[in-house]
């Protein structure tokens, strides 16, 4: 039990250092698009802290996976450079005791990347989803921020308030700028509209939303031309956004419940069971390649077989992706589907494993060949 804590402990440190900075980069990436979505005015930055959160299962799910691989393949690999190994070795620790200490160790990933995958992740999806959903079916009213010029139209106006209220229903010291393309030759149509209040006003029986403005100008003219007409009004109604109810959730098999998946007879849907499986599966024969692959000579350093290991860890995170799209397709039978992956990687840890004992097995055999020649 001391040798299993020690190298326990050993695994488990280095891991959470591998899984956290590969979080950071994965949650930066991601974070950073939705940054640039939010700057577009296509989600509210309040939202983005939400999605980030939800998001955070589905990462984990497929970081830990590569966190442990690496994880054993550095904790191992500084225990075979000092020297470590080969006392704990002596001591009776034999490659499989190894094998099983290691698997024993990353049970907790194990179990932790099952229930991420199975449960909580695809509740994260769905969630993800409706914010998005949500956001989409907002008007573009209530994703305006006071003293911030925004993007109208699809980019084609501009619209700016010194203050709104809490409720974004009244807003104040309104500058509105819009372009119309489809004016002939190449000149635009412009128009600006200035107003000191404004306030949103919802069409129940069609469905339309407007921002109806208190009294100011509008400005409307060609760009190049001097010719621009000014009008004054009391009241001017804008469109704000049409059919607010066709946006709608529309769930991907990655947000769906796994037990509405068991039974499925749709591709689609079977690649997303075995993929959700596929995962704790990951965990295990990534465990069984990384103890024979951790085994390094001292005086080459531990790094030495690490870009070749994590070469191998990419066929085979490709491989599986690949298998699923095959699934997906219908090309490829869900009996095999990505169970026919994990064969041909589990049959390569076991052949890196048992290498050495192989290569003995190979040379008895041809010495005794040689012995039989002699005699003969």
């Amino acid at each position: 039990m001391i040798i299993f804590r020690y190298l326990a402990k050993e695994i488990v440190f280095t891991l959470l250092a591998v899984s956290g900075v590969l979080l950071l980069i994965f949650m930066s990436g991601t974070f950073v698009r939705y940054l640039g979505d939010a700057a577009a005015g296509d989600i509210s930055p309040g939202a983005l802290l939400a999605i980030m959160g939800y998001r955070l299962p589905a990462f984990l799910e497929l970081i830990l996976p590569l966190g442990t691989f690496i994880g054993v393949m550095l904790a191992y690999g500084r225990l075979y450079v000092e020297s470590e190994m080969v006392v704990l070795s002596a001591c009776g620790l034999s490659q499989r005791r190894l094998l099983a200490y290691t698997l024993l160790a990353a049970s907790p990933v194990i179990l932790a990347v099952s229930v991420l995958g199975l449960y909580i992740s695809p509740k994260g999806v769905a969630a993800v989803e409706e914010i998005l959903a949500e956001q989409k079916a907002r008007g573009e009213f209530d994703l305006l921020q006071p003293e911030q010029f925004q993007p109208l139209n699809k980019g084609q106006g501009t619209f700016y308030t010194a203050a709104i209220s809490k409720d974004k229903q009244d807003l104040s010291g309104v500058f509105i700028a819009d372009v119309n393309p489809k004016t002939l030759l190449t000149h635009s149509e412009s128009s600006v509209i200035r107003s000191d209040s404004g306030q949103q006003w919802f069409n129940e029986e069609f469905q339309r939303r407007y921002f109806v403005l208190g009294e100011g100008k509008r400005y409307a003219g060609v760009a190049g031309v001097a010719d621009f007409q000014e009008l004054t009004f009391e009241s001017f109604g804008q469109l704000m956004q049409e059919n607010l109810g066709q946006y709608r959730v529309k769930y991907r098999v990655e947000a769906e419940p796994t037990l509405d998946l068991w039974g499925a007879t749709e591709p689609v849907r079977i690649a997303g069971l075995q993929w959700r499986i596929s995962l704790p599966v990951l965990v295990i024969v990534v465990c069984l390649l990384a103890v024979p692959l951790s085994r390094t000579n001292p005086r080459q350093g531990r790094y030495l077989g690490m870009i070749p290991a994590i070469l191998l860890y990419i066929i085979y995170l490709v491989a599986l992706n690949a298998a699923r799209d095959q699934v997906k397709l219908g090309k490829l039978d869900p009996v095999l589907g990505l169970w026919i992956v994990h064969l041909v990687f589990f049959s390569i840890a076991l052949l890196l494993f048992n290498w050495g004992n192989l290569r003995r097995w190979i040379r008895h055999s041809l010495k005794a060949k040689k012995v039989e020649q002699v005699h003969a």
